[in-house]
């Protein structure tokens, strides 16, 4: 019935869709297996994508030729660049999505791939051979075989869900758990362990006041995520802003003794930066209320997310205590808040590529890697896709440096530092951010995807001719001398220092208070020299000369560091015969098995007096 694959991936969230459509793209025969082939890249909790360094992420997928960033431009109801007001490392896209139409598109797209075949059932084991995997056991009893097999069982691997003191098993409200692969695993000598997540109360959105609560619109200029030519949003459908109260918090007290997390019932952590509303007032006593975020989840539905108000409470405590929330005195609830607990797989047991380290040919991304976010699974289902592909096809895998990008920082913060609560992406994660910047994930990435064989020429083609514009962009800023007639006006409008003798146009672009874009309607010269540019190459050279002494630094700062990520550590290497490193460090080392001194000095726990041991020792 079935062929042997190339690759077979279990589970068709964030993670599967990415891994499927990159193993696809790339020339392997793949099989995507879900559980229910209508909730295929199903939005499972808000309906949104990106925002800080999650943005930069669906970028860089983008910039590799993954499907999210085309799939988010086309279902997007509302787009904002956040952080406008910071510097450029700092701004991130985030939009609105149609929960519906976003599956919808991801759907469309991987049926319209070749090599993509999907099959419904549940799978619930693995095919081993010896010490690799052969493919997979389903519900029905099938054994599909295949080369590589890529395991994205977000929430669902023995998933419980909570409300109150009800509680049954359940990977999504209204969806079974799935059961077998744990187990298997573990009886392989896999380390499993237990998380958590939760998500709000559904409302009828007919119930709102809205005039009780502060509107949010979309940024008027709608950038979008994908570097290829998505249609630009032309209408847009606002968000809005209310918040909880004292007597709302009271309200939610009362069913404290019934809550599934404080009485114990779970056991898995919750993720610290998306915390239940019972969790934020019992953490942060003082505070009197929290903003919440009423976001549409889609064009034409009345069905409204609360985000915000993530909650495991009984249904009547939800109820009661949201009825009290300025604008939502008549609200109807279409369904209620729940917390859902599940199996992950602590991602140490990985090496670089996703692959496990007990099991070879077999990946894991998203969520059974400890992670939370549809951002967070898709980079890694993208990663783990390729590299399944790669490994399949008996080539080299293709691995990111987290001075490369998000996605890099991602996976090596994860197989060396694991994580002990859903591991979520910041800014603040990555030391090189100045580098990793949403406008130039394309200049960072495609070629390297292109290189492997992801991004097509019409990618590349458009990434060469945006670096040769920039370049000349910028060679036009060294060379234009603007007199201070054309300008002084404009300077004292924006109480910037006049100029007294012509200056260099790129030396009055490095005053903080001055974009190109404008300094260009104000001097003919320059506006005439730079209208054949499009915007973003604008933007980019812009950014580039702005920008340019902090971004030296950094990569003086990457290829200081560079030194000790070319030391590589051998196989063999024994460190228990290294008495002077503590037990700690000896025993993570072991575990995780660094491939180089680099990743050895990121490794939770060693600090630079080890790193200087193995460097005295690997001299000898």
């Amino acid at each position: 019935m079935f062929p042997e694959y190339d690759v077979i991936v279990v589970g068709a969230g964030h993670a599967g869709c990415e891994a499927a459509a990159a193993a696809a793209n790339l020339g392997s025969k793949v099989l995507l297996v879900t559980m229910n082939m209508q909730t295929i890249a199903q939005m499972s909790c808000n309906p949104a994508m990106g925002g800080i360094a999650k943005g930069q992420i669906v970028r860089e997928i983008d910039a590799m030729g993954g499907y999210s960033g085309i799939v988010t431009d086309l279902s997007m109801i509302q787009f904002r660049m956040l952080n406008r007001s910071k510097g450029p490392a700092m701004w991130s896209p985030r939009a609105q999505s149609d929960r519906m139409l976003f599956a919808a598109k991801w759907r469309e797209m991987l049926e319209n791939t070749p090599n993509v075949d999907f099959y419904q059932d549940m799978v619930k084991g693995l095919l081993i051979k010896d010490t690799r995997v052969a493919g997979v056991i389903t519900g029905l009893g099938h054994e599909i075989k295949s080369k590589a097999v890529v395991l994205t069982n977000g929430t669902f691997l023995n998933g419980v869900i909570h409300i109150g003191e009800k509680n049954f098993g359940g990977g999504r409200v209204a969806e079974k758990a799935a059961t077998g692969i744990t187990e298997q695993l573990v009886s392989l000598g896999f380390e499993s362990d237990r998380l958590k997540t939760g998500t709000p109360p559904r409302i009828d959105g007919r119930s709102l006041d809205y005039s009780k609560m502060e509107e949010q619109p979309g940024d008027e200029e709608v950038t979008g995520f994908s570097y290829t030519d998505t249609p630009k949003l032309t209408r847009q459908r606002s968000c809005w802003i209310t918040y909880t109260n004292s007597k709302v918090h009271e309200l939610l007290k009362t069913g404290f003794d019934r809550s599934p997390m404080f009485a114990g019932r779970i056991d898995g952590v919750g993720p610290r930066y998306c915390p239940s509303i019972e969790d934020k007032i019992n953490r942060f006593a003082e505070r009197d209320r929290h903003q919440l975020f009423i976001e549409p989840e889609g064009w034409d539905t009345v069905e409204i997310y609360v985000n915000g108000f993530s909650t495991s409470l009984p249904e009547e405590v939800q109820y009661e205590a949201i009825r009290s929330v300025e604008g939502f005195e008549n609200v109807k609830m279409f369904r209620p808040g729940y917390a859902i607990e599940y199996d992950f797989f602590p991602p140490t047991q990985l090496t670089y590529s996703l692959e496990t380290k007990l099991i070879d040919n077999l990946f894991f991304a998203g969520q059974i890697n400890g992670t939370t976010g549809y951002e967070e699974a898709a980079c890694q289902g993208l990663m783990a896709g390729i590299n399944a592909h790669q490994k399949a096809k008996e080539k080299e895998p293709l691995i990111l440096k987290r001075n490369e990008a998000y996605i890099g920082v991602l996976i090596d913060d994860l197989i060396n530092k694991g994580t002990q609560e859903p591991y979520r992406m910041f800014t603040s994660r990555a030391e090189f951010r100045t580098l990793l910047r949403q406008d130039n994930a394309d200049l960072r990435l495609t070629e390297l995807s292109y290189k492997t064989g992801l991004a097509k020429q019409d990618r590349m083609d458009k990434v060469s001719e945006k670096k040769a514009s920039v370049e000349e962009i910028k060679s036009i800023l060294k060379q234009v001398m603007i007199e201070p007639s054309d300008v002084n006006h404009y300077l004292e409008k924006i109480n910037s220092a006049k100029i007294t003798e012509k200056q260099k146009a790129e030396k009055i672009l490095l005053r903080p208070d001055i974009e190109l874009d404008t300094l260009a309607k104000q001097v003919t010269t320059l506006g005439v020299l730079l209208q054949k540019y499009t915007k973003e190459q604008i933007e980019q050279a812009s950014i580039q000369v702005k920008y340019e002494v902090y971004i030296e630094k950094e990569r003086e700062l990457v290829a200081r560091m560079s030194q000790l990520e070319s030391l590589q550590i051998p196989e063999t290497f024994d460190y228990k015969k290294i008495p002077a490193l503590g037990n700690e460090a000896r025993e993570k080392l072991l575990r995780i098995k660094p491939r180089t001194l680099g990743q050895a000095s990121r490794i939770s726990g060693i600090n630079p007096s080890d790193v200087q041991i193995l460097m005295v020792y690997m001299g000898r």
